[in-house]
């Protein structure tokens, strides 16, 4: 049985609702971000779920056109936060800002894993293989 990620409801309240009761495995997978045309291209995919070390542009938001390397993924409040990204705290304090991942664009994949590797290779196959 293939375990369908996107919920089938239109309705915000429900897409809300499944992410929030969603596991982490789950969440990780959920957790994608659109790839720049170049990566696209490479891979045969338009997404893909977003990791420590990957190079992202920031595409809404207040911090819109930066860019910066993610440092740190957290799924339990499905947020991504990126170095050099700060916002001050009212005690004047700074800290990285958090940042939802469907605002982000990855510009470079951190590919340094074998794993992950071998993942978007298998699925790029695949895709190829089903267009034939």
């Amino acid at each position: 049985m293939v375990n369908e990620v996107r919920p089938k409801s239109k309705k915000p309240r429900k897409q809300r609702k499944y992410i929030r009761t969603a596991s982490i495995h789950e969440r990780r997978k959920m957790m994608s971000s659109h790839l720049s045309e170049e990566l696209m291209k490479e891979h045969s995919r338009r997404n893909s779920p977003v990791r420590k070390g990957d190079e992202v542009s920031i595409m809404r938001g207040k911090f819109r056109g930066k860019t910066g390397k993610i440092s740190k993924v957290d799924l339990k409040k499905y947020k991504t936060y990126i170095e050099g990204i700060k916002i001050r705290k009212t005690d004047g304090t700074e800290r990285q800002a958090p940042i939802h991942p469907s605002n982000l664009k990855i510009i470079k994949l951190n590919l340094e894993d074998k794993r992950r590797v071998a993942a978007l290779k298998r699925k790029a196959s695949v895709i190829i293989g089903e267009k034939k």
